[in-house]
């Protein structure tokens, strides 16, 4: 599929900013460009994105309910009540059981923690897990990155004596849980000045309410465990700007320093130990293992690795957990091969804008990544479903641009539940409704899908020539970090490079392209790494001309560091 190619530019009043705010603060030009085209246009905005600080975190006590959320919990310590850290199965959910637990078990006992198993509880707050409380004795349910929808449960748990705070990221619904307290930026009554939490990021700024509270040491006792904010934000790819830029910035500081021991495990079993640990090593390396936990088995598992006291604990669960993520990785590959063959006896599907397949016996825990494999071989939103429970359960991904909660929303007349966001969701309906569903998504995407959204893009955000790729504008580069939605990594174009005689084939089956390229600018050479374009390989060494788009990237080998381009398109020049 021919990808279109965006390229960014500057109005003429952003380019005499740029100009000015180059000479006045001795930015390069670039560097500049790609600063304003991220919104950040003044010398105080560049300062503070340049070194983030820790003290323009929010106030929580902006956030609607802190007060009453703080209040409940200083009640259950003082009467010594039960309380409950109940979460999500998946990487934000158990980081926030995590850091909530960790956080409060330093001066209190009466602690419990449990994460809903995929299969038998389902997502989100459970008749199963109001059980266990009641059977515990809870008064007292902290619900972390998940909740919001919960009206019934909640209602079950206050029938039963038992309090809820929700903490949760998610888009509510008109009417809310009748808990203590909703902490979620998202509200529409919310107002908090940044929206975009994860859900540890939400629990974070209730521990920080209640130090605050109770003049707790942040710096002591806080803080050290935003390595788990990071790896949250990282692993639910929320906006990395705002108050999530903070909080990725000082989270990787300490992921990379002195990152709590069941991370360390993970840091060490993955081989990034020795290495500075980026969103992208989070995002593919330690974020998959954690999730696989909630995937294969039960997220309890990753939760007690996280909060694990000592090393031999913390090696025998993680483990456990890279024997999942292993089992996962081949389930992934069966049922997506599998995805594909029915995806190929469907009628007419090249001039369909979705994807919506289920099969009974697929495993629930690995539908969301099959999902994410579909949307990137066809590019268009997708929904994979599995029989769960009685019922067709499915994740939902989604293109670039596209809102697939609200596709699915379009269709809650004939769905159980669902919930998520615009690029992510989840639903179970009744398996007789999947016909009406397949029929009535095709219908919202096909009417409300723009035609630019059905071709993969590439938003280019500068054209540079390879003689501007010198050390000192990488190291520059490199101070943009964190990287993520929001704040992505900038992608650069140079047109009319060739093959300097050296660029070869590599990789198991010959798919990928080792470069070596000049452009027709510069006499630089630069070396540059193609992933899956061999189709490409012929054209290059005929010595023809070509545009690439790349990101710029740190190659380490054998203790010897270069500049590395990662190619992300290719295209004949004109």
């Amino acid at each position: 599929m021919i990808s279109k190619w965006n390229y960014h530019t500057l109005t003429s009043e952003e380019e005499e900013l740029c100009e000015k705010l180059s000479n006045d603060l001795n930015i390069n030009r670039s560097i500049m460009t790609l600063l304003i085209q991220r919104g950040i246009n003044t010398q105080e905005s560049v300062k503070k994105y340049f070194r983030p600080q820790l003290h323009d975190l929010h106030d929580p006590f902006l956030m609607k309910d802190m007060d009453k959320a703080v209040q409940r919990l200083n009640r259950a310590i003082g009467r010594k009540e039960n309380i409950l850290i109940y979460g999500d199965y998946d990487v934000d959910g158990t980081t926030a059981v995590s850091l909530v637990y960790k956080f409060l078990r330093n001066f209190y006992n009466h602690l419990d923690y449990y994460i809903p198993d995929r299969y038998d509880d389902g997502y989100g707050i459970s008749t199963k897990g109001i059980e266990y409380a009641i059977d515990k004795k809870i008064t007292l349910v902290i619900a972390l990155d998940c909740g919001i929808k919960a009206i019934e449960k909640v209602a079950f748990a206050k029938e039963n004596g038992i309090d809820f705070i929700i903490c949760d990221h998610h888009m509510p619904d008109d009417t809310l849980p009748d808990a203590v307290a909703i902490l979620d930026p998202k509200r529409t009554d919310a107002t908090y000045p940044y929206k975009h939490l994860s859900g540890c990021g939400v629990g974070f700024k209730f521990m920080q309410g209640f130090a605050i509270n109770n003049n707790l040491d942040i710096n002591a006792l806080l803080l050290p465990m935003l390595d788990l904010v990071a790896v949250s934000i990282a692993s639910d790819i929320v906006p990395i700007t705002g108050e999530n830029r903070i909080l990725a910035y000082y989270g990787l500081k300490q992921v990379n320093s002195n990152p709590c021991i069941g991370l360390q495990s993970i840091i060490d079993l993955c081989g990034l130990k020795g290495k500075e640990i980026s969103i992208a090593d989070i995002v593919f390396k330690i974020g998959p293992r954690i999730n696989a936990s909630g995937r294969m088995m039960c997220g309890k598992e990753a939760v007690d690795l996280l909060i694990a006291r000592d090393r031999q604990t913390a090696k025998k669960k993680c483990e456990n957990i890279n024997l999942y993520n292993e089992e996962r990785k081949e389930l992934d590959k069966k049922i997506t091969e599998e995805a594909n063959n029915i995806i190929k006896e469907i009628p007419d599907f090249e001039n369909k804008k979705s994807v919506v397949i289920f099969h009974p016996t697929w495993h629930k825990g690995v539908i969301g990544i099959v999902a994410s494999r579909l949307t990137e071989l066809y590019y268009k939103p997708a929904v994979v479903l599995t029989l769960s429970n009685g019922y067709a359960t499915g994740s939902a991904r989604s293109i670039q641009g596209f809102d697939v909660y609200k596709a699915i929303e379009s269709c809650r007349d004939i769905i159980e539940n669902f919930g998520g966001h615009m690029f992510a969701a989840g639903l179970s309906l009744k398996e007789e409704n999947i016909p009406a569903f397949v029929e009535r998504f095709e219908q919202h995407v096909a009417e409300n899908i723009l035609k630019e959204q059905t071709v993969p893009q590439h938003d280019i955000d500068i054209t540079i020539d390879f003689k501007d790729i010198t050390p000192k504008f990488f190291r520059l580069l490199k101070q943009l970090n964190p990287f993520g939605p929001g704040n992505s990594k900038p992608v650069f174009c140079t047109h009319r490079v060739y093959d300097y005689g050296t660029s070869r084939l590599v990789g198991k089956d010959q798919e990928h392209i080792k470069l070596e390229l000049v452009d027709s600018n510069s006499e630089n050479i630069m070396n540059g790494i193609a992933f899956g374009m061999y189709e490409h390989n012929e054209y290059i060494k005929e010595l023809n001309p070509f545009d690439i788009c790349y990101t710029i990237e740190e190659n380490n080998y054998n203790g010897n560091s270069s500049i590395q381009l990662l190619i992300k398109d290719i295209r004949p020049s004109e």
